[in-house]
């Protein structure tokens, strides 16, 4: 009778790479708190200081978390079962960056067609409206706040369809990368991973020129301007930092590609990357069409 082979399965020792990156993330979210609470005081504060800690400390972490995950790869102690939680543990995380995504849409959604119509007097609610704000006009975007400063709309065109054109193209290098990987083509992977990282790094260069002409005098489209304002800056700024890190998860890739890492067999950490790019340029296509475009 045939007995069933076991894999071991290698467990490693308690890591501090989770505190590190749990004492990060507190710093930028306080960090960002503070900052943007004192944007309209003389006194900016620590939180600009705080959230900057903070990044260098995600940087750290990745840096040292990644290096440790390679170098226990390359020593051979992963096994098929390993593979396979790995897989797992990536799926489960990309959900989780779904579902943080779809909070930020929810709240889009609500203000757009609840909450606008509603202080318009929709709804038999004339007097509500009435009080609260006399002259409200029921439009999105609302480029009047409340207090009676006027904003202008981002438009669809220009930077943000550039942009939407670079995510589209860099998800089709992407998916070439993975297709010469499949033949263990490595000069094709060197190019076309090559490829996709500069497209990412210029779309974050022309998001970064996008802030600078929404913060224009021109424009004067700013984090405080109303539902509007911090809506767009919230949805943007977040993918904005989701493609940094899609970014530098290329990167680690594309160095280890260098280094003579990956076959068409043994390839996860390739994989990961490459389901997280796809992942952001989706969110991307959907942000551009209820942000900018409707």
């Amino acid at each position: 009778m045939a007995t069933k082979e076991y894999e071991n399965y290698y467990v490693p020792a308690q890591s501090h790479w989770p505190i590190v990156g749990a004492v990060a993330l507190f710093l930028i979210a306080i960090g960002a708190a503070n900052f943007v609470s004192n944007m309209n005081n003389e006194e900016s504060g620590v939180g600009g200081y705080l959230v900057i800690a903070g990044i260098g400390l995600v940087v750290y972490m990745l840096y040292g978390w990644f290096s440790n995950v390679i170098n226990e790869s390359m020593s051979g102690k992963y096994s098929h079962q390993m593979d396979n939680s790995f897989r797992q543990g990536m799926s489960w995380f990309i959900f989780s960056e779904v579902m943080f995504f779809a909070a930020f849409f929810g709240a889009l959604f609500y203000a757009r067609t609840l909450s606008v119509p509603w202080l318009g007097g929709a709804g038999n609610n004339e007097m509500t409206g009435a009080v609260l704000w006399p002259e409200f006009k029921a439009v999105w975007p609302l480029i009047t706040t409340p207090g009676g400063t006027e904003t202008t709309q981002m438009g669809w065109y220009g930077l943000p369809l550039i942009n939407t054109v670079l995510l589209l193209t860099s998800s089709i290098t992407a998916h070439f990368a993975h297709s010469a990987l499949a033949k263990d083509n490595r000069e094709g992977i060197k190019l076309w991973l090559g490829l996709t990282i500069v497209l990412g790094v210029v779309f974050l260069f022309f998001q970064v020129q996008e802030y600078a002409h929404g913060y224009s005098e021109e424009m004067q489209l700013y984090l405080t301007s109303g539902i509007y304002g911090s809506t767009f800056y919230l949805l943007t700024g977040f993918h904005g930092m989701h493609v940094t890190l899609g970014t530098i998860m290329l990167i680690v890739v594309f160095i280890r590609v260098w280094k003579g890492h990956f076959s068409s067999t043994n390839a996860f950490a390739f994989e990961a990357a490459s389901w997280y790019w796809h992942f952001v340029d989706v969110v991307w296509v959907i942000l551009f069409v209820f942000v900018y475009v409707i």
